[in-house]
Order: structure tokens, then C-alpha cells, then sequence
């Protein structure tokens, strides 16, 4: 039988492997280059807290999968400081009656390490996995609508997003590895756990870029950093209630409801997919033509700006889809 490596040594092999792949001192473009968040340099020894210099640290990734499993998700894992894991580590700490500096401390180090089970896990890939079809996307809408299924681009993307994980991490976490071959053994983040449960009242917060989900004793059951709005398209500041939900949607596209829209577009429709312009699943509010929906790009989420609606990556749409139903509140403020 073959003993699978402790959590030791996968970190000590990731570390190996980051280096080994040049990109431990590569620049995040989604990071600016001012932020200060923190991280503890080894948080099973209780150290002080330092500054990440921009590149993926396994550190990082440590903590963002240890916070997806305690339903604080602040997008794409993807080894990253910056202000997406910072907010995300503040309502974390927030929740758990921490002092709320939105750094990695040793508090927060403390709380998040009472998970216990395997950070990373091993998983082999299907003959499902390799089924497809995959499609390259094109750009424009009239391009897209004339497409039968907006699936994955790859294997690869298809693993990352079921995973949590960027492809740029996934690749690097597995040097070598044959993504397109039925029976390869990778290595995964362990992000599996039960759902949170229904939830009484779902709060967007324009200022902060998340969205939170509420159970009916008051408590926090989840938070998402999300992208919310524009100074072209605000959001729509209220109480309203959710419609319905609709997986796997189809995407219209109308022309008159875009400021960024060209001369001569025309209305079209793009099939469902998860590369369709709402990814895997829209959340109808009370408000014509907006939503709670996923993303074709989950590695922009919290980085760049929507047309109203408020965007979250595919597995965080479908998580709140699988907690909301028709008249949940949504509280959406500044």
C-alpha cells in the first residue's frame, strides 16, 4: 500500500516545485504593488507576522484553502496576497471574535489550523474529465452565439475551477503532470466540504466588494469576495428578494443595457456553459435585469468591474444557488 505524503511534506514539495518552475518571484497583475497584507512565515511555529513579496507563496495558499473550508472564500486560489485575501481574513476574524487586523497572525493561524484534515489531497483523472467538449472561446458576442456549448477551454480549466484553484497553481503544484491523461494522479487543494445551510438573508456590500450569507439565528454561514458594480452601472442600493435561480443559464445579450456596448451590435443570445458570460448559474433579484451570477474568469473576480450585477466565481454562485430560494431578503449597500 502505497502511504501518502503528510502535509509537511506536500508543502515542503510545493515549495520545491514553485521554485523549480521560476515562478516564486514572478508579479501578480491582480496585486497592487502597494499592498501590505501579512502573513505569518510558519504558522505551525507561531512566528511573527511578515510582509509577502508579490509571487504565490504556499503559505498563502495554505491559508486561502484553510479559509474556503470554513465557507470565507476570497476567490481563485491562487497563492496570492493582495486585497481580495485581506478582506476575506477580516470578516474571518471578525466572525471568530479575533481583533480584526486582516493579517495572517497567530490568532487567525490558530483558528484556521483547527481543521484538521489534509491540506492537499491526490486525484486521478477520469475518462469524465477528458470528455470535454472543450472549446476555444472566441471573442465578441456575435462570435460566442454562434457556439452550440460554452465548456471548458481544457482539461486544465476544467480542473482548476472544480478544484478552486488557478491553472497557473494547479500546473505548478503538479510539475510534469499530463493533465489530458486518463489515470494521471495530481495533486489537488482540499476544498470539499458540506454546505453551509440555508440562509434567511443574503447583504452585498458595495465598499468591501462581498457578499455574505445569513442563517436565521443571525450567523454568518458564508462570505465571498465578489466584483460589484461600476460607476457606469452602481448598484442598486435597497432591500429587494431573490426571484429564482437558474442553472446552467443561457446569456442575452442586449445592446440598449450595456454603456460599453459597440455601433451595429446587435441582440444575441449565448448558450449556457461555463464560459458563458454568467457562467454556471444566475440568481434572479427583484430588479429587472439583475443578478447573483458566476464568471467565465474566476481569477478577476474582486479585481475589475461588472455592469451592475454582482459576480462571483462559478463554485461560490453555485454554493449561495444551493442556499437561496424565492423570497430570501437581499440587502444590497453601500
Amino acid at each position: 500500500m502505497r502511504a501518502f505524503p503528510s502535509d509537511g511534506d506536500l508543502m515542503r514539495w510545493f515549495i520545491f516545485a514553485l521554485a523549480a518552475c521560476g515562478i516564486a518571484r514572478s508579479a501578480n497583475p491582480h496585486q497592487p504593488r502597494h499592498a501590505n497584507t501579512h502573513a505569518a512565515a510558519n504558522p505551525t511555529k507561531g512566528s511573527a507576522s511578515r510582509t509577502v513579496q508579490p509571487g504565490p507563496d504556499p503559505q498563502i495558499v495554505r491559508a486561502q484553502i484553510l479559509l474556503a473550508r470554513a465557507h470565507f472564500s476570497c476567490g481563485q486560489i491562487d497563492g496570492y496576497a493582495g486585497a481580495n485575501l485581506q478582506k476575506t481574513v477580516a470578516a474571518f476574524q471578525s466572525e471568530r471574535q479575533i481583533p480584526v487586523t486582516g493579517a495572517l497572525d497567530d490568532p487567525t493561524w490558530g483558528a484556521l489550523n483547527g481543521d484538521m484534515p489534509p491540506i492537499q489531497i491526490p486525484y486521478t483523472i477520469t475518462a469524465d474529465d477528458e470528455k470535454g467538449p472543450f472549446v476555444a472561446i472566441p471573442k465578441g458576442i456575435e462570435k460566442q452565439s454562434a457556439l452550440p456549448f460554452l465548456g471548458y477551454s481544457s482539461s486544465l480549466e476544467e480542473l482548476a475551477e472544480r478544484f478552486h484553484v488557478s491553472p497557473a497553481l494547479l500546473e505548478s503544484m503538479n510539475q510534469g503532470a499530463d493533465f489530458s491523461k486518463e489515470g494521471q494522479t495530481i495533486q489537488v487543494p482540499n476544498v470539499y466540504v458540506q454546505s453551509p445551510g440555508p440562509a434567511a438573508q443574503v447583504i452585498v456590500t458595495k465598499s468591501e466588494s462581498s457578499v455574505r450569507a445569513v442563517g436565521p439565528d443571525g450567523k454568518l454561514l458564508a462570505f465571498y469576495v465578489a466584483t460589484i458594480g461600476s460607476e457606469h452601472d452602481p448598484l442598486p442600493i435597497g432591500n429587494w428578494k431573490i426571484r429564482g435561480v437558474r442553472r446552467n443559464p443561457s446569456f442575452h445579450y442586449n445592446p440598449k443595457l450595456f454603456w460599453d456596448a459597440k455601433d451595429g451590435d446587435s441582440k444575441a443570445v449565448i448558450k449556457p456553459g461555463p464560459n458563458n458570460p454568467v457562467g454556471l448559474v444566475w440568481i434572479d433579484l427583484s430588479i429587472p435585469h439583475y443578478g447573483i451570477h458566476g464568471t467565465p474568469e474566476p481569477g478577476m473576480v474582486g479585481h475589475t468591474y461588472s455592469h451592475g450585477c454582482i459576480r462571483l466565481t462559478n463554485w461560490d454562485a453555485l454554493e449561495l444557488a444551493s442556499m437561496v430560494k424565492p423570497g430570501t431578503p437581499a440587502v444590497l449597500k453601500d
